[in-house]
Protein backbone atom coordinates (compact mmCIF):
# COMPACT_ATOMS: atom_id res chain seq x y z
CA UNK A 1 0.00 0.00 0.00
CA UNK A 2 1.04 3.58 -0.31
CA UNK A 3 -0.05 7.11 0.56
CA UNK A 4 -3.09 8.19 -0.78
CA UNK A 5 -4.46 4.34 -1.11
CA UNK A 6 -7.86 4.52 0.45
CA UNK A 7 -6.64 1.33 2.18
CA UNK A 8 -8.23 0.67 6.13
CA UNK A 9 -5.50 -2.10 7.10
CA UNK A 10 -2.53 1.12 7.02
CA UNK A 11 -1.69 2.21 10.38
CA UNK A 12 -3.07 5.26 12.19
CA UNK A 13 0.25 7.39 11.66
CA UNK A 14 0.01 6.39 7.17
CA UNK A 15 -3.99 7.01 7.50
CA UNK A 16 -2.98 10.67 9.56
CA UNK A 17 -0.26 11.03 6.86
CA UNK A 18 -1.94 10.59 4.15
CA UNK A 19 -5.12 13.00 5.07
CA UNK A 20 -2.59 15.69 5.50
CA UNK A 21 -0.86 15.32 2.62
CA UNK A 22 -4.45 15.56 0.87
CA UNK A 23 -4.87 18.94 3.03
CA UNK A 24 -1.62 20.03 1.91
CA UNK A 25 -2.67 19.63 -1.24
CA UNK A 26 -5.66 21.68 -0.76
CA UNK A 27 -3.76 24.56 0.72
CA UNK A 28 -1.70 24.77 -2.00
CA UNK A 29 -4.66 25.59 -4.03
CA UNK A 30 -6.78 28.21 -1.28
CA UNK A 31 -4.64 28.82 1.78
CA UNK A 32 -1.08 29.15 2.31
CA UNK A 33 -2.01 29.06 5.92
CA UNK A 34 -3.49 25.26 5.77
CA UNK A 35 -0.67 24.23 4.01
CA UNK A 36 1.46 25.89 6.70
CA UNK A 37 0.11 24.31 9.24
CA UNK A 38 -0.10 20.16 7.41
CA UNK A 39 3.46 21.23 6.71
CA UNK A 40 4.34 21.49 9.76
CA UNK A 41 2.15 18.50 11.45
CA UNK A 42 3.68 16.18 8.42
CA UNK A 43 7.10 17.83 9.47
CA UNK A 44 6.20 16.01 13.18
CA UNK A 45 5.65 12.64 11.73
CA UNK A 46 8.47 12.78 9.59
CA UNK A 47 10.81 13.41 12.86
CA UNK A 48 9.14 11.25 14.69
CA UNK A 49 9.76 8.21 11.75
CA UNK A 50 13.51 9.56 11.99
CA UNK A 51 13.53 6.87 15.10
CA UNK A 52 13.12 4.18 12.95
CA UNK A 53 16.87 3.44 11.63
CA UNK A 54 15.45 2.44 8.12
CA UNK A 55 14.04 5.84 8.01
CA UNK A 56 17.16 7.21 8.77
CA UNK A 57 18.86 5.43 6.09
CA UNK A 58 17.23 7.06 3.36
CA UNK A 59 18.75 10.60 2.56
CA UNK A 60 16.33 13.51 2.20
CA UNK A 61 17.17 15.04 -1.52
CA UNK A 62 19.26 17.63 -2.01
CA UNK A 63 20.10 17.60 2.15
CA UNK A 64 23.53 19.06 1.17
CA UNK A 65 22.97 22.14 -0.79
CA UNK A 66 19.99 22.77 1.04
CA UNK A 67 22.42 23.15 4.04
CA UNK A 68 24.16 25.23 2.85
CA UNK A 69 22.27 27.66 1.45
CA UNK A 70 20.41 27.78 4.67
CA UNK A 71 23.68 28.14 6.34
CA UNK A 72 24.52 31.24 4.48
CA UNK A 73 21.45 32.34 5.01
CA UNK A 74 21.91 32.52 8.70
CA UNK A 75 25.72 33.54 8.27
CA UNK A 76 24.69 36.54 6.23
CA UNK A 77 21.57 38.09 8.38
CA UNK A 78 23.78 37.35 11.22
CA UNK A 79 26.35 39.74 10.01
CA UNK A 80 24.12 42.56 8.53
CA UNK A 81 23.29 44.20 11.74
CA UNK A 82 20.39 43.54 11.83
CA UNK A 83 20.27 40.17 12.83
CA UNK A 84 16.86 39.60 15.12
CA UNK A 85 14.80 41.83 11.94
CA UNK A 86 16.97 39.57 9.02
CA UNK A 87 16.33 35.65 10.58
CA UNK A 88 12.67 37.09 10.58
CA UNK A 89 12.39 38.13 7.45
CA UNK A 90 14.43 34.46 6.37
CA UNK A 91 11.92 32.62 8.11
CA UNK A 92 10.14 31.07 4.99
CA UNK A 93 13.18 28.80 4.15
CA UNK A 94 11.74 26.51 6.38
CA UNK A 95 9.25 25.62 3.91
CA UNK A 96 11.83 23.40 1.66
CA UNK A 97 11.47 20.93 4.26
CA UNK A 98 8.08 20.31 2.03
CA UNK A 99 11.12 18.36 -0.81
CA UNK A 100 11.80 16.24 2.43
CA UNK A 101 8.62 15.19 3.78
CA UNK A 102 6.78 14.93 -0.02
CA UNK A 103 9.66 12.64 -0.84
CA UNK A 104 9.51 10.91 2.12
CA UNK A 105 5.26 10.17 2.32
CA UNK A 106 5.33 8.97 -1.48
CA UNK A 107 6.29 5.44 -1.23
CA UNK A 108 6.27 4.49 -4.72
CA UNK A 109 6.14 5.98 -8.32
CA UNK A 110 2.20 5.35 -8.05
CA UNK A 111 2.13 7.02 -4.99
CA UNK A 112 3.66 10.19 -6.66
CA UNK A 113 2.03 10.19 -9.64
CA UNK A 114 -1.70 10.23 -7.57
CA UNK A 115 -0.20 12.98 -5.18
CA UNK A 116 0.44 14.68 -8.67
CA UNK A 117 -3.14 14.15 -9.86
CA UNK A 118 -4.45 15.43 -6.65
CA UNK A 119 -2.57 18.86 -6.85
CA UNK A 120 -3.53 19.43 -10.78
CA UNK A 121 -7.41 19.31 -9.80
CA UNK A 122 -6.77 21.62 -6.26
CA UNK A 123 -4.90 24.01 -8.83
CA UNK A 124 -7.40 24.06 -11.95
CA UNK A 125 -10.13 25.08 -9.59
CA UNK A 126 -8.01 27.66 -8.01
CA UNK A 127 -7.97 28.77 -11.72
CA UNK A 128 -11.05 28.13 -12.29
CA UNK A 129 -12.06 30.50 -9.48
CA UNK A 130 -9.73 33.01 -11.12
CA UNK A 131 -11.72 32.90 -14.51
CA UNK A 132 -14.84 33.67 -12.51
CA UNK A 133 -13.46 36.50 -11.31
CA UNK A 134 -12.27 38.11 -14.24
CA UNK A 135 -15.44 37.27 -16.42
CA UNK A 136 -17.91 38.57 -13.95
CA UNK A 137 -15.69 40.98 -12.16
CA UNK A 138 -18.64 43.70 -11.61
CA UNK A 139 -18.21 47.72 -11.34
CA UNK A 140 -17.96 49.65 -9.18
CA UNK A 141 -16.04 46.85 -6.92
CA UNK A 142 -18.91 44.98 -3.87
CA UNK A 143 -18.71 47.30 -0.68
CA UNK A 144 -18.55 44.52 1.92
CA UNK A 145 -18.95 40.90 2.65
CA UNK A 146 -17.98 37.87 0.94
CA UNK A 147 -18.55 39.48 -2.46
CA UNK A 148 -15.76 42.19 -1.73
CA UNK A 149 -13.41 39.64 -0.76
CA UNK A 150 -14.05 37.80 -3.86
CA UNK A 151 -14.00 40.27 -6.28
CA UNK A 152 -11.30 42.61 -4.81
CA UNK A 153 -8.94 43.71 -7.65
CA UNK A 154 -10.50 41.46 -9.57
CA UNK A 155 -9.34 42.92 -13.11
CA UNK A 156 -6.76 40.33 -13.09
CA UNK A 157 -7.21 36.82 -11.76
CA UNK A 158 -6.00 35.82 -8.10
CA UNK A 159 -8.05 32.72 -6.95
CA UNK A 160 -8.40 32.54 -2.95
CA UNK A 161 -4.61 34.36 -2.65
CA UNK A 162 -3.59 37.86 -2.06
CA UNK A 163 -2.30 38.84 -5.26
CA UNK A 164 -2.35 37.76 -8.89
CA UNK A 165 1.18 36.63 -9.23
CA UNK A 166 1.17 33.58 -6.78
CA UNK A 167 -1.82 32.34 -9.06
CA UNK A 168 0.68 32.19 -11.75
CA UNK A 169 3.06 31.07 -10.06
CA UNK A 170 1.31 28.15 -8.91
CA UNK A 171 -1.08 27.88 -11.80
CA UNK A 172 2.48 27.49 -14.17
CA UNK A 173 4.09 24.72 -11.87
CA UNK A 174 1.13 22.22 -12.11
CA UNK A 175 0.90 23.35 -15.61
CA UNK A 176 4.38 22.36 -16.35
CA UNK A 177 4.58 19.67 -14.01
CA UNK A 178 1.61 17.53 -15.81
CA UNK A 179 2.28 18.78 -19.51
CA UNK A 180 4.09 15.68 -20.07
CA UNK A 181 0.97 13.51 -19.45
CA UNK A 182 -0.82 15.49 -22.33
CA UNK A 183 2.29 14.50 -24.97
CA UNK A 184 1.55 11.87 -27.43
CA UNK A 185 2.49 8.40 -26.35
CA UNK A 186 1.74 6.08 -23.10
CA UNK A 187 2.43 8.49 -20.32
CA UNK A 188 -1.09 10.45 -22.34
CA UNK A 189 -4.07 10.68 -19.82
CA UNK A 190 -7.27 11.58 -21.92
CA UNK A 191 -8.85 13.21 -18.67
CA UNK A 192 -6.21 15.57 -18.11
CA UNK A 193 -6.83 17.46 -21.03
CA UNK A 194 -10.03 19.36 -19.59
CA UNK A 195 -8.60 20.20 -15.99
CA UNK A 196 -4.92 20.83 -17.69
CA UNK A 197 -7.11 23.65 -19.94
CA UNK A 198 -8.97 24.92 -17.14
CA UNK A 199 -5.18 25.96 -15.05
CA UNK A 200 -3.66 27.57 -18.84
CA UNK A 201 -6.74 29.56 -18.60
CA UNK A 202 -6.38 30.71 -15.05
CA UNK A 203 -2.83 31.64 -16.17
CA UNK A 204 -3.76 33.87 -18.77
CA UNK A 205 -6.22 35.47 -16.95
CA UNK A 206 -3.86 36.66 -14.07
CA UNK A 207 -2.23 38.90 -17.06
CA UNK A 208 1.78 37.88 -15.66
CA UNK A 209 4.13 38.32 -18.22
CA UNK A 210 6.97 36.59 -16.62
CA UNK A 211 5.23 33.31 -15.56
CA UNK A 212 3.82 33.14 -19.49
CA UNK A 213 7.87 33.41 -20.35
CA UNK A 214 8.56 30.49 -17.51
CA UNK A 215 6.06 28.35 -18.99
CA UNK A 216 7.36 28.82 -22.57
CA UNK A 217 10.58 28.09 -21.04
CA UNK A 218 9.16 25.00 -19.19
CA UNK A 219 7.73 24.01 -21.63
CA UNK A 220 10.70 23.76 -24.14
CA UNK A 221 12.23 21.70 -22.08
CA UNK A 222 10.50 19.02 -22.55
CA UNK A 223 11.32 18.78 -26.06
CA UNK A 224 14.40 16.52 -25.76
CA UNK A 225 12.31 14.38 -23.70
CA UNK A 226 9.55 13.43 -26.81
CA UNK A 227 10.25 13.09 -30.74
CA UNK A 228 6.34 12.61 -31.40
CA UNK A 229 5.46 15.82 -28.74
CA UNK A 230 7.76 18.43 -30.86
CA UNK A 231 5.29 18.84 -33.32
CA UNK A 232 3.30 19.18 -30.81
CA UNK A 233 5.38 21.79 -28.63
CA UNK A 234 4.99 24.08 -31.88
CA UNK A 235 1.35 23.58 -33.01
CA UNK A 236 0.64 24.33 -29.14
CA UNK A 237 2.61 27.48 -28.71
CA UNK A 238 1.72 29.08 -32.02
CA UNK A 239 -2.51 28.28 -31.06
CA UNK A 240 -1.80 29.83 -27.73
CA UNK A 241 -0.45 32.75 -29.59
CA UNK A 242 -2.67 33.73 -31.80
CA UNK A 243 -5.64 32.86 -29.13
CA UNK A 244 -3.93 35.22 -26.83
CA UNK A 245 -4.29 38.08 -29.98
CA UNK A 246 -7.64 36.94 -30.52
CA UNK A 247 -8.70 37.61 -27.39
CA UNK A 248 -9.54 40.10 -24.74
CA UNK A 249 -7.98 43.46 -25.45
CA UNK A 250 -6.20 43.31 -21.86
CA UNK A 251 -5.00 39.96 -22.55
CA UNK A 252 -3.24 41.23 -26.25
CA UNK A 253 -2.10 44.59 -25.04
CA UNK A 254 -0.16 42.16 -22.67
CA UNK A 255 1.48 39.49 -24.95
CA UNK A 256 2.44 42.98 -27.17
CA UNK A 257 4.07 44.58 -24.24
CA UNK A 258 6.61 41.51 -23.32
CA UNK A 259 9.99 43.16 -23.27
CA UNK A 260 8.86 46.48 -24.76
CA UNK A 261 11.63 49.37 -22.94
CA UNK A 262 8.61 51.63 -22.89
CA UNK A 263 6.43 49.82 -20.72
CA UNK A 264 5.87 51.31 -17.52
CA UNK A 265 6.20 48.17 -15.41
CA UNK A 266 9.68 47.54 -17.76
CA UNK A 267 11.19 50.36 -16.89
CA UNK A 268 10.25 50.21 -13.32
CA UNK A 269 11.86 46.65 -13.07
CA UNK A 270 14.68 48.35 -14.66
CA UNK A 271 15.01 51.30 -12.39
CA UNK A 272 14.71 48.58 -9.59
CA UNK A 273 17.77 46.04 -10.98
CA UNK A 274 19.79 49.08 -11.22
CA UNK A 275 19.46 50.29 -7.35
CA UNK A 276 19.60 46.66 -6.89
CA UNK A 277 22.85 46.48 -8.38
CA UNK A 278 23.94 49.53 -6.92
CA UNK A 279 23.30 48.21 -3.14
CA UNK A 280 24.97 44.82 -3.85
CA UNK A 281 28.16 47.14 -4.55
CA UNK A 282 28.00 47.85 -1.05
CA UNK A 283 27.82 44.76 0.63
CA UNK A 284 28.82 42.26 -2.12
CA UNK A 285 30.14 39.16 -0.17
CA UNK A 286 27.40 38.32 2.42
CA UNK A 287 24.37 41.18 1.42
CA UNK A 288 22.67 42.97 2.99
CA UNK A 289 21.25 40.01 4.99
CA UNK A 290 17.10 39.22 4.74
CA UNK A 291 14.95 41.55 4.11
CA UNK A 292 17.32 44.05 3.40
CA UNK A 293 15.90 45.42 0.31
CA UNK A 294 12.90 46.49 2.42
CA UNK A 295 15.11 47.93 5.07
CA UNK A 296 17.48 50.00 2.48
CA UNK A 297 16.20 50.29 -0.51
CA UNK A 298 14.72 53.90 -0.68
CA UNK A 299 18.22 55.47 -0.49
CA UNK A 300 19.15 53.49 -3.84
CA UNK A 301 16.20 54.07 -5.38
CA UNK A 302 16.39 56.43 -8.80
CA UNK A 303 14.63 59.62 -8.43
CA UNK A 304 12.70 59.08 -11.55
CA UNK A 305 11.29 55.39 -9.84
CA UNK A 306 7.87 55.37 -8.93
CA UNK A 307 8.12 52.53 -6.09
CA UNK A 308 10.58 54.62 -3.38
CA UNK A 309 10.13 51.90 -1.00
CA UNK A 310 9.98 48.21 -1.99
CA UNK A 311 10.39 44.42 -0.55
CA UNK A 312 12.08 43.09 -3.65
CA UNK A 313 13.30 43.93 -6.78
CA UNK A 314 11.45 41.65 -9.31
CA UNK A 315 14.34 39.17 -10.12
CA UNK A 316 15.15 36.12 -7.71
CA UNK A 317 19.13 35.98 -9.02
CA UNK A 318 19.17 39.64 -7.75
CA UNK A 319 17.27 39.51 -4.80
CA UNK A 320 19.22 36.57 -3.42
CA UNK A 321 22.45 38.75 -4.33
CA UNK A 322 21.70 41.92 -2.53
CA UNK A 323 20.70 40.18 0.49
CA UNK A 324 23.19 37.30 0.43
CA UNK A 325 25.93 38.29 -1.87
CA UNK A 326 28.08 36.25 -4.06
CA UNK A 327 28.16 33.88 -1.55
CA UNK A 328 24.72 33.05 -1.12
CA UNK A 329 23.84 33.74 -4.69
CA UNK A 330 26.60 30.53 -5.68
CA UNK A 331 24.78 28.27 -2.80
CA UNK A 332 21.80 29.11 -4.67
CA UNK A 333 22.40 28.70 -7.92
CA UNK A 334 24.18 25.07 -6.62
CA UNK A 335 20.66 23.76 -5.39
CA UNK A 336 19.56 24.51 -8.30
CA UNK A 337 22.03 22.93 -10.28
CA UNK A 338 22.19 19.68 -8.17
CA UNK A 339 18.33 19.31 -8.68
CA UNK A 340 19.00 19.29 -12.52
CA UNK A 341 22.55 17.46 -12.16
CA UNK A 342 20.27 14.05 -10.31
CA UNK A 343 17.24 14.91 -12.04
CA UNK A 344 19.15 14.10 -15.38
CA UNK A 345 20.63 11.56 -14.22
CA UNK A 346 17.35 10.05 -13.23
CA UNK A 347 15.75 10.06 -16.45
CA UNK A 348 18.78 8.58 -18.20
CA UNK A 349 18.78 5.68 -15.95
CA UNK A 350 14.95 5.27 -16.80
CA UNK A 351 14.13 2.29 -19.24
CA UNK A 352 11.63 3.28 -21.78
CA UNK A 353 8.96 1.37 -20.17
CA UNK A 354 9.25 3.30 -16.83
CA UNK A 355 5.99 5.74 -18.47
CA UNK A 356 4.77 6.73 -15.13
CA UNK A 357 8.82 7.63 -13.74
CA UNK A 358 9.45 9.29 -16.47
CA UNK A 359 6.87 11.59 -16.63
CA UNK A 360 7.29 12.74 -13.07
CA UNK A 361 10.66 13.54 -13.51
CA UNK A 362 10.28 15.53 -17.04
CA UNK A 363 7.55 17.15 -15.20
CA UNK A 364 9.65 18.19 -12.54
CA UNK A 365 12.45 19.68 -14.58
CA UNK A 366 9.48 21.70 -16.88
CA UNK A 367 8.32 23.09 -13.81
CA UNK A 368 11.73 23.90 -11.95
CA UNK A 369 12.75 25.72 -15.03
CA UNK A 370 9.59 27.49 -15.36
CA UNK A 371 9.95 28.72 -12.10
CA UNK A 372 13.25 29.69 -12.49
CA UNK A 373 12.89 31.57 -15.88
CA UNK A 374 9.66 33.26 -14.49
CA UNK A 375 11.82 34.08 -11.48
CA UNK A 376 13.78 36.29 -13.74
CA UNK A 377 11.01 39.16 -13.58
CA UNK A 378 9.57 38.64 -10.57
CA UNK A 379 11.23 37.20 -7.01
CA UNK A 380 8.73 34.31 -6.74
CA UNK A 381 11.64 32.71 -4.21
CA UNK A 382 10.29 34.86 -1.77
CA UNK A 383 6.29 34.05 -2.77
CA UNK A 384 5.53 31.79 -0.13
CA UNK A 385 2.84 29.80 -1.65
CA UNK A 386 5.05 29.60 -4.95
CA UNK A 387 7.98 28.31 -3.38
CA UNK A 388 5.87 25.36 -1.72
CA UNK A 389 4.62 24.38 -4.54
CA UNK A 390 7.71 24.28 -6.23
CA UNK A 391 9.38 22.27 -2.93
CA UNK A 392 6.44 19.88 -3.35
CA UNK A 393 7.09 19.45 -6.81
CA UNK A 394 10.75 18.76 -6.85
CA UNK A 395 10.37 15.61 -4.53
CA UNK A 396 8.37 13.68 -7.15
CA UNK A 397 11.19 13.56 -9.57
CA UNK A 398 13.49 11.44 -6.51
CA UNK A 399 10.33 9.09 -5.47
CA UNK A 400 10.79 8.01 -8.98
CA UNK A 401 14.27 7.77 -8.86
CA UNK A 402 13.85 5.72 -5.86
CA UNK A 403 10.77 3.89 -7.82
CA UNK A 404 13.81 2.74 -10.24
CA UNK A 405 16.68 1.85 -8.27
CA UNK A 406 18.59 4.85 -9.12
CA UNK A 407 19.81 4.93 -5.50
CA UNK A 408 20.06 7.35 -2.78
CA UNK A 409 17.95 10.81 -3.61
CA UNK A 410 20.16 12.79 -1.64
Amino acid sequence: MTPLDPASARSLPDRARDALLLLFALGLGFSISLSEITLGLLTALWLWRLRDAESRRRVPPLVGAVAAFAAVTVVSALASGHAAASLRSGRDLWLVVALFVVADALADARAADRFLSVLAVVVAAAGLMGLVQVGLCPTPEPSGGLARWFFHRCDRARGAFSIYMTLAGVTNALLLATLPRLLPGPAFRGWAVPVWLVTLGGLAATLTRGAWVGFVAGAASLVPTTRRGRWLFAAGLLALGLAALAGPAALRHRVLSIGDPADPTVREREYMWRSGFAMWREHPWLGWGPGGVKRAYRAFALPEAVKQRTGHVHNSPLQILVERGVIGLAAWVALWVAFYARAIACWRRLPARARRERALVAGGIAAVTGFLVGGLAEYNFGDAEVAVAIWAVMALPFVAARESGGGPAG
